[in-house]
């Protein structure tokens, strides 16, 4: 069932999603060559809980067999997404994918992007130039009497349009009290299908792209997505919430 949320829970989410940005922005300015994944989550906890919320990833078990150990995934070049932070360290060239939510007076905040570390080549650049238009292109049909595949639609038609393959095992998703609530948000898919999008309902929108195929594999550790043909992989999301005035962004600053 789609949870509507009232303009008061809104302005919660607001909130939480206000210090995810927050927390991503300087988790970005910390990403540089020879500083590893696992620093990066230590530094996320450590402001998560300086402001008062609790990390919405640590001790997630979802569909897992494992609680993920960690309080952001941080998923390197073929690493779609979940990767788990540790003692990898990231180099110039690379490129990561950053995913971390927070729960904030009893909702939740999730937002993600990708970075390129140092030099990277031309292809790669324009696989995060396109990912975060793809984004933003699907935030766009985030409106009240649209379709939820109209969001699908305009992400797979921007991405395929640019060479690169949508990851279709993996969606975006409702958020609200819980991180993962209905409905289920594919970033592929024809216009004009789904639910009819309604004032109240806040969805997390997060185009998942890869450079070559768009199939993936999950790997032993239960929770890590990589490409199936060890093709770099972008992500990028935002919490947004569908008003009579069009899409609001909550996890923008």
């Amino acid at each position: 069932m789609i949870t509507i949320k009232s303009d008061e829970e809104i302005k919660i989410m607001r909130e939480a999603g206000l210090i995810t940005a927050r927390i991503l922005e300087e988790i970005k300015k910390a990403i540089a060559p020879g500083v590893t994944t696992g620093e990066l989550d230590r530094m996320a906890e450590g402001l998560i809980r300086k402001e008062g919320a609790e990390p919405l990833f640590k001790g997630y078990r979802g569909k897992s067999r494992r609680p993920f150990p960690a309080s952001i995934t941080v998923s390197v070049n073929e690493e779609v997404v979940h990767g788990i932070p540790g003692k990898r360290k990231l180099c110039s060239g690379d490129i990561v994918s950053i995913d971390m939510g927070v729960s904030w007076r009893g909702f939740c905040g999730d937002s993600a992007f990708t970075a390129a570390i140092g030099d990277v080549d031309k292809r790669s650049k324009k696989l995060l130039d396109v990912t975060r238009e793809a984004l933003y292109k699907g935030i766009e049909k985030a409106m009240a009497g649209n379709r939820l595949t109209d969001i699908s639609s305009a992400v797979q038609a921007h991405v395929e349009k640019n060479g690169f393959s949508v990851v279709r095992d993996l969606v975006g998703h409702g958020i609200g009290r819980q991180m993962h609530e209905e409905p289920q948000i594919p970033n592929f898919g024809p216009p004009g299908f789904g639910p009819l999008l309604e004032r109240g309902m806040v969805l997390a929108i997060e185009p998942m792209v890869n450079m070559g195929g768009y199939k993936v594999r999950f790997l032993s550790d239960d929770w890590t997505v990589v490409t199936a043909d060890k093709s770099i992989s972008a992500h990028f999301e935002h919490t947004v919430a569908v008003s009579e005035n069009g899409p609001v962004i909550l996890t923008q600053q």
